[in-house]
């Protein structure tokens, strides 16, 4: 009877110790989860403004002079 009583605790102390381990993970993977959302968002704003960058820039006239080289300014 003692073998099966040593068993079982160590059954259970391995049980434990999973779902403690399981806790973690869980965790450690929600706030990674959290950070990839953030980073989705902040992709997609940095996105948008090259989008508008480039449409303002197509609007430009491609033979137009920089503007230090602009004769006014002189």
């Amino acid at each position: 009877m003692p073998d099966r009583e040593q068993r079982l605790n160590r059954l259970e102390e391995a049980s434990f110790f999973q779902e403690q381990r399981l806790q973690e993970l869980d965790a450690a993977l929600t706030a990674q989860q959290s950070q990839l959302d953030t980073l989705e968002r902040e992709l997609a704003g940095a996105l948008a403004i090259i989008r508008l960058l480039r449409e303002k820039l197509s609007e430009q006239p491609d033979n137009s002079l920089p503007p230090h080289f602009m004769p006014e300014r002189y």
